[in-house]
Parts: structure tokens; C-alpha cells; sequence
């Protein structure tokens, strides 16, 4: 019997959650809601949903707040709402968690399509994990049993997409990805977002593990360092 996903809705405005809420419900998922960025914390703890609705406004705190206290306590995808097209604000959400992103209005098969999306991706991601420790640089392994990542023997905790794209480098040791390839293998489905998305979630890996891991190739891509070993 498959298990069913736990998927948690944080906005305020409450004909939005309940129709998000109402439509997920019937694709089969259990469905949270909170209409306040504390109640929807209180959830996460509680129920530990598999990926996160949240709007960036809120009555009580900024969604992008609460985008970066999630990401960091957190294993979930999350895929932010918001009632403005401005690139700023999608390139701040990323940086600080997001993991996909929709402006208002939007129809309800998109909602459904994108973290249907999430969900496959992070599922794929944890079939690859499944296994033994993997050296992957200098003081940096996976341990694909737990689905974690080591750097200097601290565990050190990446997003669904940074796990993505980590695996990819690894299982493609030497290959240059374009920016374009990287998007078409990660988010899986058409993606209408700007390709610095991917320097996003680069830097953000560079941060967490080794500057020198993921390599930048002058006006292609990016692969995998010279400092990468063989899994055991």
C-alpha cells in the first residue's frame, strides 16, 4: 500500500488555502493548513509534511522568514506562493530555501504539477542515496543509507534540489553541465525562470560543503572538481 504524502498549506487568505487544500485533498495527498506563519511551524514540527505551500505574506511573519527557518530545521520541498512577479523577490526565496516558485494568480493543475514535481525529484533523489557511504571530495561523503551528506565528519543537511544536483555531478564525474541541462535534470518539467536559479543553488552547495567541489567552466557550466574520489 503506498504511503500517503503529507503536504501543509501556509496562507492567509483563506479562499486560496481551502481551494489549494480542497484540490490537493482529492489527488489523494493528507492536507495541512494554517493561516499564520506560527501555526504553520507548529504543524511542521508536529506532522513533518513531505512539501510545504507558503506564501511570502503573511499576518504575522514574512514568508521569506519562515522560508529560512524551514530550510534550516526542515527536509522539506518548498514551493512559495506570492502575489508579485518581481524576479528579486523569487531570486531572495531561492537563496533562502525555496525550492520552486508560483506568482498569483495561478491555476490549480499548475499548483498540482509542480509539487508533484518536488515529490518525484526528492523520491529519485533517495532511490540513488540507497546504499553505502560514497567519498565524493576531501572530507566530504554521502551516506546513502540516511540519505546524508558528511563534510569533515559533521552532518551537514541539503535541500531536495542540492541533493539533485550534487548527484548529478557525482554520477557524471568529469562532465560539464550547461546551466540549461542542469534545469532540464533537476526540475524535470518545462521551467519559464531565469537560468541564475542554478548559480543559486551552486553557491549554495559551495557554502555548505567545499568552495572547490563544483567547479565553474568559463561561459558553459559547471562540473564536478578535480578533487572528487572513487565510492566505495
Amino acid at each position: 500500500m503506498q504511503v500517503q504524502k503529507k503536504l501543509l498549506i501556509i496562507e492567509d487568505d483563506e479562499s486560496i488555502r481551502e481551494i489549494i487544500a480542497y484540490a490537493m485533498r482529492d489527488e489523494g495527498y493528507l492536507v495541512f493548513e494554517a493561516d499564520t506563519g506560527k501555526r504553520g511551524l507548529q504543524l511542521l514540527e508536529q506532522v513533518g509534511p513531505d512539501a510545504l505551500i507558503l506564501d511570502v505574506k503573511l499576518p504575522d511573519r514574512n514568508g521569506f522568514d519562515i522560508c529560512k527557518e524551514v530550510y534550516s530545521r526542515f527536509p522539506v520541498s518548498i514551493l512559495m506562493l506570492t502575489a508579485r512577479s518581481d524576479f528579486t523577490d523569487k531570486m531572495i526565496g531561492f537563496e533562502l530555501g525555496a525550492d520552486d516558485y508560483l506568482t498569483k494568480p495561478f491555476e490549480l493543475r499548475e499548483v498540482s504539477a509542480r509539487i508533484k514535481a518536488l515529490l518525484r525529484r526528492k523520491e529519485k533523489a533517495d532511490h540513488r542515496l540507497a546504499g553505502a557511504h560514497v567519498t565524493i571530495a576531501d572530507g566530504v561523503e554521502l551516506d546513502r543509507s540516511r540519505r546524508a551528506v558528511y563534510k569533515d565528519n559533521a552532518e551537514i543537511k541539503l535541500k531536495p534540489k542540492e541533493y539533485e544536483l550534487l548527484l548529478l555531478f557525482w554520477e557524471h564525474p568529469g562532465r560539464v553541465f550547461s546551466r540549461e541541462e542542469i534545469v532540464d535534470y533537476v526540475w524535470e518539467m518545462d521551467y519559464e525562470g531565469d537560468l541564475r536559479t542554478v548559480d543559486v543553488h551552486v553557491q549554495r552547495i559551495r557554502k555548505k560543503l567545499a568552495t572547490g567541489l563544483i567547479e565553474t567552466v568559463f561561459s558553459i557550466g559547471y562540473r564536478l572538481g578535480e578533487r572528487r574520489q572513487n565510492g566505495d
